[in-house]
């Protein structure tokens, strides 16, 4: 698809790395501005279903990801006190068999770094903090903190849930306090080695009012990885998280299993992140500008989807531009709100709900789900 027009992707997290390189492989002509200086491998892990795992086949990074990544046979839930199951979700072969990909689990620095590998060289652009957009209907102007500018033809926020782009769609509006924050540390495997305890390769601790899920993020198996769930009164968090310690760890979760209390000892450093929402959204798209990911259904990440939701927006909103053409970029953006939002809304509802695979239920429904496969509803569809 040979074309004077260019599309311009704010944010290189997973969602807008996912849109931008399926749409440069469909032969669009695609930019990614970034607003941090450069990418580093921050000490937090992700799970990646089935339902991505497709996406990046499509992509061309799915054997890469596979060999990197953990491979959990399933997904226990554990009852926080007496380590009882809950829950036995089979994933491993099983997934493969019956959701046509993997179940990883992964080092979420490692995945972003394979993710930018899939861009076209020069098309990724560091250190570009989005100060002001215009719109004047023929184009798309973005001005940078740095004093650049450039000019697209549309815009796609993948700028989390402090989009710069929301907020010229629909003014500022800081996003609310859930209510509840998640304690994350990273733990060197090793250290595991002097416990006569079972480590799970994928583990829901499930207690009445908090939860801590811990799994590998290498195929290594050389660093296993928690985060929490916990109620939290509010407070004026500055920034995108503060330090925590292993002593608050004992006093919040001093109750739980002796699994989990060795985790806890063997942990070097906390820290803890509010977990922020925001209410839907009365619009996805407006003129040249769509949004996706948390940019526009923000979620708690409960359930392990929150990201593919964002590369699912992504992928779909390239499926509908390769079928209109920047051309009729309007009738790809309804397209693409019709056929995203219903699933991304029930995923944010079960997520905040924090139910996702507590008891024995079929996953399918989010496991199973090939965007591609996928028959696109028409932007006229109910």
């Amino acid at each position: 698809m040979s074309s004077n027009k260019k599309i311009a992707v704010i944010g290189a997290g997973l969602g807008g790395a996912a849109a931008a390189a399926l749409l440069q492989k469909a032969g669009f002509h695609v930019d990614i501005y970034e607003q941090s200086p450069s990418f580093s491998r921050l000490g937090a892990g992700i799970h990646m279903g089935p339902n991505v795992l497709k996406i990046f086949r499509e992509i061309g990074i799915e054997k890469p990801l596979e060999l990197m990544s953990s491979h959990p046979d399933f997904w226990f839930s554990r009852d926080a006190q007496t380590g009882e199951f809950l829950s036995r979700i089979p994933l491993g072969d099983f997934a493969r068999k019956e959701y046509g990909a993997s179940y990883v689990t992964v080092h979420r620095g490692d995945l972003q770094a394979l993710q930018l590998t899939a861009l076209q060289p020069g098309t990724l652009h560091f250190n570009k903090c989005l100060q002001k957009i215009d719109d004047n209907g023929t184009d798309v102007q973005l001005t940078f903190a740095d004093g650049s500018e450039v000019r697209a033809d549309i815009v796609i926020g993948a700028d989390g849930i402090n989009s710069k782009l929301r907020e010229h769609l629909l003014g500022p509006e800081a996003p609310t306090y859930s209510g509840w924050v998640a304690h994350r540390s990273m733990i060197r495997a090793e250290k595991l080695a002097k416990y006569n305890l079972t480590f799970d390769d994928c583990v829901k601790w499930w207690a009445q009012d908090s939860h801590l899920m811990v799994y590998y993020t290498t195929s290594k198996r050389d660093e296993y990885y928690y985060v929490s769930g916990v109620p939290h009164p509010a407070w004026d968090f500055q920034g995108s998280f503060v330090d925590s310690s292993r002593d608050e760890m004992y006093a919040t979760f001093g109750h739980y299993h002796p699994t989990v209390q060795a985790l806890i000892e063997c942990s070097e450093h906390v820290t803890k992140w509010p977990l922020l929402n925001r209410k839907p959204l009365p619009i996805w798209s407006e003129g040249r500008l769509v949004l996706l990911g948390d940019a526009c259904h923000p979620m708690k990440p409960h359930m392990a989807q929150g990201a593919a939701m964002a590369i699912e927006d992504g992928a779909m909103l390239a499926r509908c531009l390769g079928e209109t053409g920047l051309d009729d970029y309007t009738t790809a953006f309804r397209m693409y709100e019709n056929n995203r939002k219903d699933r991304a809304s029930k995923v944010q509802a079960v997520s905040n709900a924090n139910t996702f695979l507590r008891t024995q239920e079929d996953p399918a429904w989010v496991y199973g789900y090939d965007l591609f496969a996928h028959d696109l509803k028409s932007e006229r569809s109910a």
